[in-house]
This record gives structure tokens, sequence and C-alpha cells, in this order.
């Protein structure tokens, strides 16, 4: 199975492809993309539209686990990271591939085994379960291959914490 894991933003979105085969999790790629404060806001959407298109072609995923927004003190952030995540369930909405949404909460106990995990021991578990040489960077990338693992360890359960299909 192919997972496609994403860490919705407006600046910057993580991704992360692995690949999850006989209980054992494999990176296909991860990266960020991000686009520019000094771009229009319609055409950073569009940026992120056109990246994400391109890598769910690319790579054709079975699943596309995405972090579900969770609350910001900082009501105008919330706000702009909600039209990034809305561009990322899009893409993955017109590709027709299943979409699996998962709280923070689930992505931590998933991965650490822990709901109130640091972000620190989530990048850690992130590096020693996908065989990294480091912990990916910038954070989005490692929260986006978190995404992915805990879709991963979902469906080996045989149960989708999420909200998407199974």
């Amino acid at each position: 199975m192919i997972i496609m894991g994403i860490d919705p933003g407006f600046a910057i979105t993580g991704y992360g492809v692995v690949k999850y085969e006989r209980n054992k999790f494999s990176v296909l790629d991860y990266s960020a993309i991000t686009t520019g404060a000094s771009m229009k806001f319609s055409d950073r959407l569009l940026v992120l539209y056109n990246e994400l298109e391109r890598l769910i072609n690319e790579f054709r995923p079975d699943a596309i686990s995405i972090e579900e927004l969770f609350f910001n003190k900082n009501i105008k952030t919330a706000l702009t990271v909600g039209h990034g995540r809305g561009v990322a369930v899009l893409a993955a909405a017109k590709s027709g591939i299943d979409i699996f949404e998962y709280t923070p909460l689930q992505v931590k106990q998933s991965v650490v085994g822990y709901g109130r995990a640091e972000k620190a021991q989530i990048q850690q578990m992130v590096k020693a379960i996908l065989n990294l040489p480091a912990i990916p960077k910038p954070d989005d990338v490692a929260d986006a291959l978190a995404v992915a693992i805990c879709h991963g360890n979902s469906h080996r359960m045989g149960t989708v914490l999420g909200n998407g299909r199974f």
C-alpha cells in the first residue's frame, strides 16, 4: 500500500509518501511545498494545488491521509491554514483516491503510543520507523510522514481512526 501523508498549511505544506508492506514502512519521497509571502493569495493556493496534483499523479497512492486542523488561538492563522487544507482536500478528492483524516492526538497515539507526546518525540519516531538518516525538516514534513504512518498503523489494525472510508 502506498500512502501519501499531508500536513496542510499555507506557506508550508509538508508531504510524505510511504510504502507499507509486510508490516514495514519505507519512504518513497518527502518534502515541503512552499509559497512566498510576496505572492498573491490566489497564486499561493494555485501553486499548492498544482504541486499536490502533480505528486498525486506521480505516486498514485492507495490512500491519502491528511492531518485535521486543530483550533489555534490565532484565528487569522487558523483561517489561512484552513485555506491550504481545503486545497489539499480538493486535490485529493479530485484524484478519486480515498481520503483519511486524523487529529494530531490520533497521530501522536499511533506513532509514539502516547497522545500527549512532544513534537521532538514524534520526529524521533518518524526517523526511526522510516530508517531515515536525519529528522525531516521543516517540521511540517515530519508531521506529514507521521500522518502517513498513522494511516498505515490504522489500516494494519483493521480500523480507521480518522473520518475517511475504509
